[in-house]
């Protein structure tokens, strides 16, 4: 008897009931053919090893193409080039040399990393508190407890290192990059003309530590300043940066940085905005300065934006606070999230952290990581960087997006 075609049945519920029955059948096919690949791997765990080597998703990161150039020849310090900084030789070995070698090059890279902040790390400095200071200073003749030495992860980072840049950029941007220039950061936060989106503003002012939130006057009669006016009276004022928050049908839309007292000024637009109060499971931030993290800017206008969001930020973050701010970019995008973290004990049901490689990690296997988010989330993209600070006309602009042809080339 042939097969029947369920979908080609003309009664509704028998054709239903038959589309569920087939539904199923597949379902336990399939299961039962993972369940088989499961027990052989076992047996044999080198399949398991070439399956995943072969069933690499193509994503277009993975595809990601990078320019020919040097950054120190190129004039303006290369912002329109899209070189690998923080790596130059990968992009020339990234389809010669096999992803197992690199990742075997990497932990071996971070195993001495890891070597090194264990002998200069006596104490997390997150477990510490006044009481344990104060009992260490009474009983200071006593010896110091042995602490166990952690394996150090395996984890892949896709951490900034901004101490790798281009001599280039360093002096076209000398108040950026120079230590010697860099001051205590001090933000001035105003919005657009005739703005209703104070309370966002103000929301900015638990974000940056030692800033101000001013409102723009709205009065019919007023006078109505300029941003470059704002920045003169705010550079004569000892503030570092001035932000600039713009509406859109009484949302955030625009994000305007200037770098105090010359610029340059960067211009974000800003999308998914996400309170915290909106957030499930959200919690209220405290007065600590936080801890910053920079994800995945490599090129050099990727290490410019960095070097901005580090000078809006005192770079002696109050670990006491276990607050962290992140700014993650990918594929030009930077997701802007902040948390509060602890590290506790694993409950018997958890299951242990498992690398990129599917192992489980050393020197993790008791201890947990718990995460609970402040908020607000957004995600910011960069559209322009001026050379000064902006002009009533005639701006002129180190960099400017809407520049590029190729889908899997990125700027940042």
């Amino acid at each position: 008897m042939a097969p029947v075609n369920a979908h080609k049945i003309p009664n509704k519920q028998k054709r239903h009931e038959q589309l569920l029955k087939l539904k199923k059948e597949k379902e336990s096919s399939k299961r039962d053919a993972r369940l088989r690949r499961r027990r052989t791997e076992d047996k044999n765990p080198k399949l398991r090893e070439e399956r995943r080597a072969k069933n690499v998703p193509a994503t277009i990161d993975a595809k990601r193409t990078w320019d020919e150039g040097d950054v120190e020849e190129h004039a303006g310090g290369g912002l329109g080039l899209s070189v690998d900084v923080l790596n130059p030789k990968r992009r020339k070995i990234d389809d010669d040399v096999p992803a197992s070698l690199l990742g075997d090059t990497a932990g071996a890279e971070g195993e001495e990393a890891g070597r090194e902040e264990a002998d200069n790390d006596d104490v997390d400095s997150m477990l510490d508190s006044d009481s344990e200071h104060s009992d260490a200073e009474q009983d200071s003749t006593t010896k110091p407890t042995d602490i166990p030495s952690r394996a150090p992860s395996e984890a892949p980072s896709t951490a900034t290192d901004i101490n790798l840049t281009p001599e280039a950029l360093i002096q076209r941007f000398p108040t950026l990059f120079d230590p010697a220039a860099a001051k205590e950061p001090k933000v001035l936060i105003t919005t657009s003309i005739n703005a209703t989106i104070h309370w966002e503003a103000e929301l900015l002012t638990s974000i940056f530590p030692h800033s101000e939130y001013i409102r723009r006057t709205a009065h019919f009669h007023s006078y109505k300043y300029s941003v470059r006016e704002i920045c003169k009276y705010a550079a004569a004022r000892d503030y570092t940066n001035v932000v600039v928050i713009s509406e859109e049908a009484k949302k955030p839309k625009r994000l305007d940085i200037v770098h105090l007292p010359d610029g340059p000024m960067f211009h974000f637009t800003i999308s998914n905005w996400v309170e915290g109060k909106k957030i499930p499971g959200h919690g209220n931030p405290t007065n600590h300065y936080p801890e910053l993290i920079l994800n995945g800017f490599r090129t050099p206008l990727g290490l410019l934006t960095a070097h901005l969001f580090k000078s809006l930020f005192p770079q002696r973050p109050e670990v006491q606070g276990r607050q962290v701010v992140t700014l993650h970019n990918q594929r030009d995008y930077v997701f802007f999230r902040r948390h509060r973290y602890v590290f506790r004990d694993k409950r018997g049901t958890e299951k242990s952290i498992q690398g990129a490689d599917g192992k489980p990690m050393k020197g993790v296997e008791e201890i947990r990581a718990g995460l609970q988010e402040l908020g607000p989330r957004f995600t910011l993209k960069l559209r322009r960087v001026d050379r000064g600070i902006q002009r009533a006309s005639g701006q002129e602009w180190e960099w400017k997006a809407h520049d590029e042809k190729v889908r899997t080339r990125f700027s940042l």
